[in-house]
């Protein structure tokens, strides 16, 4: 998979060709100021082709195994509920 790296000046004046390219198979990374801010990547229709994208490029490592269920870290005392308490300290 090929890789470029594009300003978002460069961007904005050459949008139509970027998206070429990424429709190709092409990941565009883009910067602004130096700084990594955004990675445009070909669309994928599943899930599990998405999966394969992102394990492909690096930006994820996954044995493929299913992820054990957790218990919950904290609880609500009482009959009020973990959302209920958020949406009321929010006010």
């Amino acid at each position: 998979m090929r890789e470029r790296t594009v300003g978002i000046r460069e961007l904005k004046a050459k949008l139509s060709k970027c998206v070429r390219e990424v429709r190709r198979g092409a990941t565009i990374v883009v910067t602004e100021r130096g700084r990594h801010v955004a990675r445009l990547v070909p669309a994928a229709d599943s899930l599990d082709e998405r999966l394969a994208i992102l394990k492909n490029s690096g930006t994820i490592l996954w044995s493929g195994r299913r992820l054990r269920s957790t218990r919950p870290v904290a609880r609500a005392r009482g009959r009020r509920t973990v959302g209920g308490i958020l949406v009321e300290n929010r006010r």
